[in-house]
């Protein structure tokens, strides 16, 4: 059975162009026009993915993830962010509220397919039936969670790969296109800033504890286990 993918676009020739290159890919098709008929074709289909316009009436692309990431039964399903708004601040806000990749118009089709078979592949792999405790973190890889000194952290499903996968190569520096190849899916000349932001998002949830995650200057980030700040 062909995977799903939700389309949220009100432009009818952005959505005849999305529509005929994701069909010609193997893809299953469903359109909202707007945010609010998108939520419920979420609720109602359970799609493997979501192409989210910014720029949407009834309620904009930005409300429409913000309210499909903090719901636990919605968290997990990738959502690619396409849009006009091309620039940093938009992109950046995206991706703070969970969105897992973000793709400016105009762009290539088979960028867009690229980037939507990497999320659904990333999103379909099993959990590691494991344990990991360092210091005052657990990480529970197989109920896909994360706790600080026993108080549950509200991650993003990219936000808890990311620390996943630093923590479980413990002290070992790791650079942005390992992060992006290892964690997005992604290689060859793809902005490593998608890397710093969801970074400085994750710094944020650990408050006090954000030195546990180390910039190395030059090089990329690593987790380590000392009380200095970085």
């Amino acid at each position: 059975m062909p995977e799903t993918i939700l389309l949220i676009e009100d432009e009818d020739d952005v959505a005849d162009l999305v529509r005929y290159h994701l069909k010609k890919a193997k893809f299953r098709v469903i359109q909202a026009m707007d945010g609010a008929e998108g939520l419920e074709m979420v609720r109602q289909e359970r799609p493997d993915a979501i192409v989210l316009d910014v720029m949407l009436p009834k309620m904009n692309g930005f409300e429409v993830a913000k309210k499909l990431k903090s719901d636990l039964t919605t968290e997990s399903i990738p959502i690619l962010i396409l849009s006009a708004k091309g620039e940093s601040e938009s992109r950046i806000k995206g991706l703070e509220l969970g969105a897992e990749d973000y793709l400016p118009k105009p762009f290539s089709p088979r960028e867009l397919i690229l980037r939507i078979k990497t999320l659904i592949r990333r999103s379909s792999v099993v959990p590691i039936d494991e344990k990991v405790t360092a210091g005052p973190f657990v990480l529970d890889r197989n109920a896909l969670k994360m706790t600080l000194d026993g108080k549950r952290l509200d991650l993003t499903s990219t936000e808890f790969k990311l620390i996943s996968l630093l923590l479980g190569k413990l002290g070992s520096i790791q650079s942005r296109e390992d992060l992006l190849q290892q964690v997005w899916g992604y290689s060859g000349n793809i902005d490593t800033r998608t890397v710093d932001t969801h970074m400085r998002r994750l710094r944020e949830k650990l408050g006090d504890h954000s030195h546990y995650l180390e910039t190395v200057r030059g090089e990329g980030y690593r987790f380590i286990l000392s009380s200095g700040n970085s």
